[in-house]
């Protein structure tokens, strides 16, 4: 195996030509032999560049369209040739296969036409083959052939071949095929999304490209994501999101999602600590931030309408991380900026429905997301007393609460006010006694509010409590065995309470 490889011949092909006029003129100076192909073959014509076809080397033209150009064991044959290989050396010369020693070809751009048409047949024409054949083929051989196939490393590919005068080292010619098969990996990932739509949410992420992030959970722990972030929201300042915020942001992002009045939401630790809606989205922080100004500072606030001057100076006055918002009105923008650090994202995009997965055991759990909203017509009585029209809304906006929480959770609000919240408990009835403090801490009072589980009572004991704090209206799956015995409670203590059938549990 020879280290370093001096590059003779070169293949060039490739759809995006920004960059390509440098890189072209510096292997000519070099006297390095170029092949080509169509408009590649023609734009370094252009330039003043001697370029032998293809289609001269194979004795074929391009035909079917442009489909086949390059598929011929003359170009293949001269790219993974071995050159340490005395049978390869002896049927290249056989067969007059020229060594082609740099390989620069791209893809089709199959991901950005998906995004700009429906047209199947134009989709369909934009999956390359012989382009993935060749890098992948370059990549294969890289112990002799180095392979350039993203338009980002013409400049550093011409200051390499210059500083060392026209040769490749083997470390470089490795780090190359490293990036080519991460390049048909994903390309190969965009296809079958494309035809598996059914996971295509789940396959996404997997076929991604990487972010390294500053750390995991922890300093100690390294971090990356993959994805796609620019598909949800714009960045328009502050420092880089790190693992926990992109935790916390999808948990906020999952939760005022499913409002459509103005909402103001404030999570911590993917745990909604306040939450409120109103007629104007300033009051709707105001009374969301009411909720726990404490476990609010450092968190996360979202919100599903743009955030004015008004709203944008009271959150100013917090210290937080981030802030989704789908705008900025007037000067908000510029008012948000004052704290350098602080992230601020405008959503463009709402958050995908279909599957979520999680690793675990050495392997990966998938499931459908909890997309279900509950509307009145869902809710079963099943007491005698029945909860007031202003009652059934707080029930409904608890609800979508519960289902966004760690279990085991209770919510109780308020006039579409989350005034009290006991989450990732490991009984249900602490749960209760934590989202009473909270309330208790705060001033709230929880005379005529409404309560909400995530699952069924399988005792009394919460309806007990509850009555005794003043609740009057209670929203829970049910599904017990012993659900007669929370039902009578609430009998006897003009206590209105719906069974939903929906359990949310949320580890």
């Amino acid at each position: 195996m020879q280290e370093s490889r001096k590059i003779a011949n070169a293949l060039i092909s490739v759809f995006y030509k920004d960059g390509l006029d440098v890189l072209a003129k510096t292997l000519h100076q070099q006297g390095v032999n170029i092949y080509s192909t169509g408009g590649t073959q023609d734009y370094i014509e252009k330039l003043g560049i001697p370029v032998n076809r293809v289609e001269d080397l194979t004795g074929y033209p391009s035909i079917l369209g442009g489909r086949v150009k390059t598929l011929h064991p003359k170009v293949f044959g001269g790219i993974l040739a071995r050159r340490s290989n005395e049978q390869d050396q002896k049927e290249v010369a056989e067969f007059a296969i020229p060594f082609l020693d740099l390989v620069v070809v791209d893809l089709y751009p199959f991901e950005e036409t998906v995004k700009t048409t429906t047209d199947e047949s134009k989709i369909i024409e934009k999956i390359d083959i012989g382009g993935v054949s060749l890098i992948r083929a370059a990549a294969k051989n890289f112990n002799d052939t180095l392979i350039v196939c993203d338009k980002a490393d013409f400049s550093v590919v011409t200051e390499m071949i210059t500083n060392q005068n026209g040769a490749t080292t083997i470390e470089q010619r490795r780090q190359f095929a490293t990036k080519a098969f991460h390049t048909t990996s994903h390309y190969d990932g965009l296809i079958f999304q494309y035809f598996d739509k059914e996971t295509t949410t789940a396959f996404k992420a997997s076929v991604a490209p990487a972010k390294t992030l500053r750390y995991g959970e922890n300093p100690h722990q390294k971090g990356v994501y993959y994805g796609h972030l620019n598909e949800l929201f714009k960045q328009v300042h502050g420092k880089e999101l790190s693992y926990n915020n992109l935790l916390d942001i999808d948990a906020a992002l999952s939760l005022i999602s499913d409002f459509s009045k103005p909402t103001a939401a404030i999570i911590k630790h993917n745990n909604p600590c306040g939450v409120a809606t109103r007629n104007t989205i300033s009051q709707a922080y105001i009374d969301a931030l009411a909720g726990d100004p404490t476990s609010a500072f450092g968190g996360v606030i979202a919100t599903n309408q743009p955030i004015d001057e008004a709203t944008a100076l009271e959150i100013d006055k917090l210290f937080m991380e981030v802030l989704i918002t789908p705008g900025f009105v007037g000067k908000a923008l510029e008012i948000l900026q004052s704290k350098k650090n602080r992230i601020l994202l405008v959503q463009n995009g709402k958050m995908p429905l279909g599957k979520q997965f999680r690793s675990l055991l050495n392997g990966v759990v998938e499931q459908d997301k909890d997309t279900v909203l509950l509307t009145p017509e869902n809710l079963k009585l099943v007491t005698q007393k029945a909860a007031t029209e202003e009652q059934i809304s707080d029930m409904m906006f608890a609800d979508i609460i519960v289902k966004h929480t760690k279990s085991n959770t209770i919510v109780l609000a308020k006039n579409k006010q989350l005034v009290g919240i006991g989450c990732g408990q490991t009984s249900r009835i602490d749960a209760l006694k934590g989202a009473i403090s909270k309330s208790k801490e705060y001033g709230f009072s929880l005379q005529g509010a409404v309560m909400a589980s995530d699952a069924f009572f399988p005792f009394p004991d919460c309806v007990e409590i509850a009555g005794t704090e003043g609740i009057e209206a209670v929203i829970q799956p049910g599904g017990s065995i012993k659900d007669e015995l929370s039902i009578n409670y609430c009998n006897a203590n003009q206590i209105a309470m719906y069974f939903t059938g929906i359990r949310h549990f949320k580890h």
